[in-house]
């Protein structure tokens, strides 16, 4: 993938790049961002960010607290030795995404330090977007700093007043939580309040959130904190010193209690600052992906979005199990003979229920089809710790994997295999290379991980160094073997799938398993903000039947949304592989619905935020990559009505419109079925008026009529 325009100036004009008074100072393309870097008197290196003459950032300081080193830390003491400023404008197109274009367009200020008292180098490179801010730390090939342990990081973000924030405690193995809203002042106050509900939680003082987080100043400004190109190096967190308002970065241990092992040369992460005095831009930022190195496989034709079916939401429910059988006393994973094991009757990944979602999903044109608890080893594989929990190329006896390859291959669907790791990240690697080919040799193209429960090696964290490393050299292999892969319980996206994209989906946050018990109404209204801010989510929406005891008598949970929340969700969650998560027999029952479902596409050549406001609501409109259409989406917090300007049609075309949305007595908990269809026809000079609740949302089919 070239970049259809490129420009690369290494001289600009002072109005771009200004040193006044011992300061660096950097400004936007568009001029509205505007970045200050100092050193100290001390030789502190120093950073500030504004934009359109407020400051967004108060300074804050860089750097880096080593482990046992015998010259100290990065800190101090530092000298600047040169400056190198440019300029950089691509436009580069996307293996799949929201548009088919993106525009990579920044200025940038490399800082050279050297600390005058040893000798050791380390620079800073700043680039500038017209949306935010990246900021990396570059250590060069040197004597004086060869290999060297982290015990922290230093950087800061120092806010400007109180701020409101929308976030979730700091962790290291989950992301699995609510989130608050509140002001950043009243983190410490609320932070056993809000997430007494899990003991797992790490302290970090009672003041640790994870990053993506978003944040609204007093003054209207969106400022969202977050990392780009996570490569071997431990996930960042912020703890909150809130005497002073400032986020300190905190990094994840591993299960020494070390940072990071670092040997020069090395790039850190970037870290990154995106900010609007309007909503929407923050959900059209491309900053994240654009820090990442271009794509670097050479061929990318075998990376196919799509829509997918699974085996999966009635095992959710309690419906049916991963498990073939209850009698734990005679499995042993690799020494069972299954055939003298009695069956429990649940088992749900069986050849025959398996042709049964084949058939909806290729009647229906649903090109995919997962399928979880099809290998031995379910009967035991959660909390115990052990190293080897799946082989991951070993059926139980009810799924003949060689019947549904030809099946699935008759019937035009593609099969997505799971391998779920226990997290025994240990054992995965040492069955990769012949789990990925297994899947080659029987039709699979695609992989949903997991890792459920503690790190194995024992003591390391979802999100420590080790497991970065791990994650990303799943995805490598993967490549290898032209697969494509979605990963759950992994550690947060930061926009890794530019450079690799059949990185194609992460979970990594509360999902639609949780909104059955207890996700709050608003939680969609928040995720585009925070957790997609680095990538696509594997939210698995399209759940038409809001009662679980329909599927198993014991679960008295209902689905916590309107049904015109399921169907905008499939255009503000997005990902390239989206799944309709609910079960044949009922989308049979709500066929209406499910006409959206199966015709929204997964490829996009445009997107536009209409409508955004963190905790409230998102609306969005992306043009089908394919045709002409158009489709609309939107998720609310809020009971609301709104009036869509559809002007950016394409002028003269008529269209079709075919709307879902939210009748007017709809409720998220008690009357989630109320929803109105209808057609009209319409133009880039039509307004719709459009109807949504609290937990709810609305849809929108736009198809251009032929002349």
């Amino acid at each position: 993938m070239k970049p259809r325009t490129l420009i690369y100036l290494c001289i600009l004009s002072l109005a771009t790049f200004t040193m006044a008074h011992g300061q660096e100072v950097l400004q936007s393309p568009n001029g509205k961002l505007s970045m200050t870097f100092r050193l100290t008197p001390d030789g502190e290196p120093t950073y500030r960010l504004s934009f359109d003459n407020q400051l967004v950032t108060e300074t804050g300081k860089l750097g880096f607290y080593l482990r046992d080193h015998q010259h100290g830390d990065l800190l101090s003491g530092f000298e600047q030795t040169d400056v190198h400023r440019s300029s950089f404008d691509e436009t580069w197109t996307p293996v799949w995404g929201e548009e088919s274009e993106i525009r990579n367009h920044y200025n940038e200020l490399l800082v050279c330090l050297k600390q005058k008292s040893n000798g050791r180098q380390m620079n800073l490179r700043f680039r500038l977007f017209d949306d935010g801010l990246g900021f990396r730390y570059e250590f060069p090939d040197q004597e004086n700093l060869v290999y060297f342990t982290i015990r922290e990081e230093a950087t800061e973000f120092a806010l400007v007043g109180d701020p409101t924030a929308w976030w979730i405690t700091g962790d290291y193995d989950s992301q699995e939580y609510d989130y608050t809203e509140s002001r950043v002042s009243q983190i410490r106050a609320l932070y056993d309040q809000a997430h007494m509900y899990n003991a797992s939680q790490q302290d970090f003082s009672k003041t640790g959130v994870q990053t993506p987080l978003q944040m609204k100043s007093e003054s209207g400004l969106y400022i969202n904190i977050h990392e780009a190109a996570l490569i071997d190096f431990p996930a960042m967190n912020l703890e909150l010193d809130d005497r002073r308002m400032v986020f300190h970065v905190h990094l994840t241990p591993d299960a020494t209690g070390n940072k990071g092992y670092v040997q020069t040369a090395f790039d850190t992460p970037w870290r990154t600052i995106i900010v609007s005095d309007d909503a929407r831009d923050i959900l059209s930022s491309r900053l994240v992906y654009n820090l990442n190195e271009p794509c670097k496989l050479e061929d990318t034709s075998w990376i196919q979005p799509m829509k997918y079916m699974g085996v999966w939401w009635e095992m959710i429910t309690g419906h049916s199990t991963w498990a073939y059988t209850d009698d734990l006393r005679s499995v042993h994973l690799g020494k069972t003979d299954y055939s003298k094991v009695k069956p429990n009757g649940k088992h749900a990944a069986n050849t025959t229920r398996v042709k049964e979602y084949i058939d909806f999903a290729s009647k229906h044109g649903i090109t995919g089809m997962l399928v979880e608890g099809w290998n031995e080893g379910w009967e035991d594989w959660f909390g115990k710790q052990k190293d080897y929990v799946f082989d991951f190329v070993t059926p139980y006896p009810d799924f003949d994997v060689k019947e549904i390859q030809r099946y699935a291959k008759d019937k035009g669907v593609k099969m997505i295999m799971h391998h779920e790791t226990s997290s025994s990240a240990r054992n995965y690697e040492r069955h990769l290379d012949r789990a990925y080919q297994f899947m080659v040799d029987h039709g699979y193209g695609a992989v949903k991980s997991g890792y459920v429960g503690d790190i194995i090696p024992r003591g390391e964290y979802h999100y420590g160094q080790w497991m970065v490393n791990h994650y990303l050299y799943a995805v490598k292999k993967a490549a290898e073997y032209k697969i494509m892969v979605n990963a759950h319980e992994s550690v947060h996206m930061t926009g890794l799938s530019r450079t690799y994209p059949n990185l194609m989906s992460q979970e990594s946050a509360k999902g639609q398993e949780f909104q059955t018990s207890g996700n709050p109404s608003n939680h969609l209204t928040v995720l585009p903000f925070s957790r997609l801010i680095g990538g696509p989510m594997d939210y698995t929406p399209g759940i038409v039947n809001m009662d679980l005891s329909r599927l198993n008598p014991d679960n008295h949970n209902v689905v916590r949304t309107t049904i015109g929340n399921q169907l905008g969700s499939y255009l503000t969650m997005y990902t390239p592989l989206q799944m309709a998560a609910d079960l044949p027999e009922f989308y049979e029952e709500r066929m209406d619905a499910f006409e959206f479902i199966k015709a929204v596409p997964v490829e996009w050549s445009r997107s536009i935020y209409l409508e955004a406001e963190p905790g409230r609501y998102i609306t969005v409109a992306r043009k089908d990559k394919h045709s002409e259409d158009w489709y609309i989406g939107a998720v609310s917090g809020v009971d609301r009505v709104t009036e869509l300007k559809l002007d950016f049609l394409t002028p003269g075309v008529q269209y079709e419109a075919k709307i879902w949305q939210d009748a007017e007595d709809a409720h998220y908990l008690t009357n989630q079925y109320a929803y109105d269809i209808s057609t009209q026809s319409v133009d880039a000079q039509s307004t719709l008026k459009l109807n949504a609740v609290e937990g709810g949302g609305f849809a929108i089919m736009l198809r251009a009529k032929k002349k």
